[in-house]
C-alpha cells in the first residue's frame, strides 16, 4: 500500500511539472512563451545584399588561359556589406583603440589612473567601471603629453615602451612605438569542431544506459600565435579556443618596397596619417590583419549591444570569395564589371573605375594611385569600387580546382596552413583589381591570389556580416 502510494504521488508531481510548463490549453503543443519580435537594424555604412543564385566564375574570355575560375551556379544567403573599402581614417580608429588600451594598462599597472584616465559615462562612480578597460574610459591625450614629459620614475617605468626615447626630428616629440601595437583576442575554430572525431563520445561501455560519462578522442590543429599549424589531442571543448596575438600597424613602407627604382618617399611618409588621405582606402594591410580588425570591430558592436541590452548580431568578417563576387555583379546576373557593361568607358568617353588603362597612363582615369573611396558610381547594390581601386582581401584559400570541390550553397574554400606547409598553401583569394592593374583583373569573375603574411599598397579589404532577419526575395518570375 505504501509502495502504491509513492507511485501515486510521484505520478501527482510529474503531472504537476507538465501542467506548470504548459503554456496552452488541453494539452496541446504551444512551444513557449513568444518573445517580442526581433528586428535587425542597418549597420552604418553597410549595403544590404539580398539572397539569390547567380553563376559564378568567368562568363568573359579568359585572356591568360589561367583556368581558375570555371563558370558555376551557386546560391547565396543574404548578408551586410561595407559600400567601401575600409578607410585610412577608419582603421586609424582601430589603430587609436589598441594604442589607448596599451597605454591604459600600462598607467594602471602603476597607479596612474587619476591623471589622464576619464569615464566615457561622466556621471559612473570610478568604483564601478574598469580603468583599464578602453570601452569604459577615455585616455585625456592632453594630459597625457604633460605625463609624457615628466621626471617621475613611475611614469618613465609605464611609457618607456609606448614611445621610442629619441626625439622625433620633424616634429620634436617623442614617437609612437607602433611595434607594440598588437591586437590580442580569442575565437571559436567550429570548422575542427564539427569534425566527427572531434564529437564527444559517450562511454556506456556496459551498455548499462548510463549516460553521465564520456570523452573526446580525437586531435585539433592549433592556430594559437605561439604555436601556429601544430596537431595537439583534443583535451576538452576549449582545445577549439584559438588564440591570436596580430600586429596591427599597416606597412606604410609597402609604397617603397613594392616598386623598385623609383621614388615613391612622399606618399610612404604620408599616406596612412596625413588628413589629407583620411578617405582613401587603407593599403599595407596582410590577411592576418584585415581578420584582427574584424574580430575588433565584432568586440566592440557586441560589447555596446550587450550594455543596452540587445541580442547580440553576427560577427564581422571577410567576405567569402562567393560572396564578394556576387555582390560585386550587383544583381546583373552576366555583369562582366560591377557596372554591367563589357567596356570600361561610359557612352561619354569617361572611364568608369580606378586602374591602369592604355598600357601604363594611370592618371587617365583621375589618379596615378589609389582615390577617395566612391569616387565613381556604385553598381546596383550601392557599392563602389567593387573594381578598381584597391584590391580586397576575401576569407577565402586560393586553389586553381577549388570551383570543382566546393559546395554550391555558399561555397567557401578555407585552408590555414600548417607549419611544414608550402608557400602555396598561404595563399588567399584577392578579388577586384587594384589602381596598378589592367582592365581583365578588374572582372567580377576573375580571382587572382597573395600571400596572406604580405602587405602590398594595392591591397585593402572591406567587411560583411551575415544576415540574420527572414531572407527577402522576390519570387516573380520562378
Amino acid at each position: 500500500m505504501k509502495k502504491m502510494n509513492k507511485i501515486l504521488l510521484l505520478g501527482a508531481l510529474v503531472s504537476l511539472v507538465f501542467m506548470g510548463c504548459q503554456s496552452g490549453p488541453n494539452g496541446e503543443l504551444v512551444g513557449v512563451p513568444k518573445r517580442p519580435t526581433w528586428f535587425e537594424p542597418e549597420p552604418t555604412g553597410m549595403a544590404f545584399i539580398p539572397q539569390g543564385a547567380f553563376q559564378m566564375g568567368q562568363n568573359e574570355q579568359d585572356v591568360p588561359f589561367a583556368m581558375t575560375a570555371q563558370p558555376k551556379t551557386v546560391s547565396i544567403d543574404a548578408f551586410w556589406m561595407d559600400v567601401t573599402e575600409i578607410t585610412n581614417n577608419e582603421y586609424r580608429q582601430f589603430v587609436f583603440w589598441v594604442r589607448d588600451s596599451i597605454a591604459m594598462r600600462l598607467c594602471v599597472k602603476n597607479g596612474l589612473t587619476d591623471f589622464q584616465l576619464e569615464p566615457k559615462n561622466p556621471d559612473l562612480d570610478p568604483e564601478f567601471y574598469d580603468p583599464a578597460d578602453p570601452n569604459e574610459v577615455h585616455l585625456n591625450w592632453k594630459n597625457a603629453t604633460e605625463l609624457w614629459g615628466s621626471e617621475n620614475p613611475e611614469v618613465e617605468q609605464a611609457t618607456k615602451d609606448m614611445f621610442f626615447s629619441k626625439q622625433d626630428a620633424l616634429y620634436g616629440k617623442k614617437e609612437l612605438n607602433t611595434h607594440i601595437l598588437v591586437f590580442e583576442y580569442y575565437y571559436v575554430d567550429l570548422n575542427q569542431a564539427a569534425k566527427k572525431e572531434n564529437r564527444y563520445k559517450y562511454d556506456d561501455l556496459g551498455g548499462t544506459g548510463d549516460l553521465s560519462q564520456g570523452h573526446y578522442d580525437g586531435t585539433v590543429i592549433s592556430y594559437d600565435y605561439d604555436n601556429y599549424g601544430e596537431e595537439e589531442k583534443f583535451e576538452n571543448r576549449s582545445s577549439l579556443v584559438q588564440h591570436q596575438k596580430v600586429p596591427i600597424y599597416p606597412d606604410t613602407l609597402v609604397w617603397i618596397s613594392d616598386y623598385t627604382y623609383s621614388y615613391n618617399e612622399p606618399i610612404t611618409r604620408k599616406y596612412f596619417w596625413h588628413p589629407a588621405y583620411d578617405d582613401y582606402p587603407v593599403v599595407g594591410i596582410n590577411w592576418h590583419q584585415a581578420n584582427a580588425f574584424s574580430a575588433w570591430r565584432t568586440e566592440i558592436m557586441k560589447n555596446y549591444n550587450l550594455s543596452q541590452g540587445f541580442d547580440p548580431y553576427e560577427d564581422y568578417r571577410l567576405p567569402t570569395e562567393a560572396e564578394w563576387e556576387y555582390a560585386a555583379k550587383g544583381d546583373l546576373q552576366n555583369a562582366v564589371y560591377p557596372w554591367g557593361g563589357p567596356y570600361t568607358r561610359n557612352f561619354e568617353g569617361c572611364l568608369l573605375a580606378n586602374f591602369k588603362p592604355m598600357r601604363g597612363m594611370y592618371a587617365l582615369d583621375g589618379a596615378n594611385r589609389t582615390m577617395i573611396v566612391a569616387s565613381y558610381i556604385p553598381n546596383d547594390y550601392g557599392l563602389y569600387d567593387m573594381a578598381g581601386n584597391v584590391a580586397e582581401w576575401t576569407i577565402g584559400a586560393f586553389d586553381d580546382a577549388s570551383t570543382n570541390f566546393t559546395h554550391d550553397l555558399n561555397p567557401n574554400y578555407t585552408y590555414n596552413p600548417k607549419v611544414k606547409d608550402s608557400d602555396a598553401k598561404r595563399r588567399k583569394v584577392v578579388k577586384g583589381g587594384s589602381w596598378k592593374d589592367i582592365a581583365y583583373y578588374m572582372q567580377c569573375g576573375v580571382k587572382t591570389y597573395e600571400y596572406q603574411d604580405t602587405a602590398k599598397s594595392y591591397i585593402g579589404f572591406r567587411c560583411v556580416r551575415s544576415y540574420l532577419g527572414k531572407d527577402v526575395q522576390s519570387w516573380e518570375g520562378f
